[in-house]
This record gives C-alpha cells, sequence and structure tokens, in this order.
C-alpha cells in the first residue's frame, strides 16, 4: 500500500507532517525570532528534508533515493517553515511597531 511518497500514508502522516514538520514550524519560528531572512528556509528545509528521507529509511525501510518522496517531503517542510516564519514575523512587527503597523490577517500587517 505505499503511494508515490515511497511510504503508506501512516508513515507520511506521522513522519514528515507530525515529527518533521514541527521540526520545520520550530525552525521557521526561529528564523523570524531572530530576525533572519526569510531565504534561509530554504537550505534548512532542504537539510531537514534529506533528515527526513534519512529517518524513513532507518524507522520504516524507505528507499532514500525516491525523488518524489523527496521533492514532496522537503517542498511540504519548506512550505511549514515559510508559514512559521511569516506568522511570526507579522506578529513581532505589529509587537514592536505598534505605532506604524496594525495586524492585517493571520500573515500580514498594513501601515496606520
Amino acid at each position: 500500500m505505499e503511494s508515490i511518497l515511497g511510504a503508506t500514508w501512516g508513515e507520511f502522516i506521522f513522519l514528515t507532517v507530525i515529527m518533521f514538520g514541527g521540526a520545520a514550524y520550530m525552525m521557521g519560528l526561529s528564523l523570524a525570532e531572530t530576525w533572519r531572512p526569510m531565504a534561509q528556509c530554504l537550505p534548512y528545509g532542504v537539510l531537514l528534508g534529506a533528515a527526513n528521507r534519512l529517518f524513513g529509511n532507518f524507522f520504516f525501510a524507505h528507499d532514500v533515493l525516491s525523488v518524489p518522496g523527496l521533492v514532496v517531503g522537503t517542498l511540504f517542510l519548506i512550505l511549514v517553515a515559510l508559514f512559521a516564519y511569516r506568522t511570526t514575523q507579522a506578529r513581532k512587527m505589529v509587537a514592536q511597531y505598534p505605532w506604524l503597523y496594525q495586524r492585517a490577517g493571520l500573515m500580514g500587517w498594513k501601515k496606520i
């Protein structure tokens, strides 16, 4: 019952979505908290994607060289990190500069 990802859906949800998705969320959060550029989410996300494939091999005997699995998992982790980065950045901009900005949705701010 393997999908194109090289894993079953349960394994994908447990390993990629829950475990490494949480790590990607914390990575995006910490990059935004320290005012790092958003572009740093990309190389760190690729490293998390590679670690995700290795842990899949260690725990579930997945094929490490499965290109579709690597691409889908890495893209998912990068998107989670970018979401966390942007929401944290919006919260920090409004909290740090309340006289300049107000919240405009979950991931945005606007000038007052």
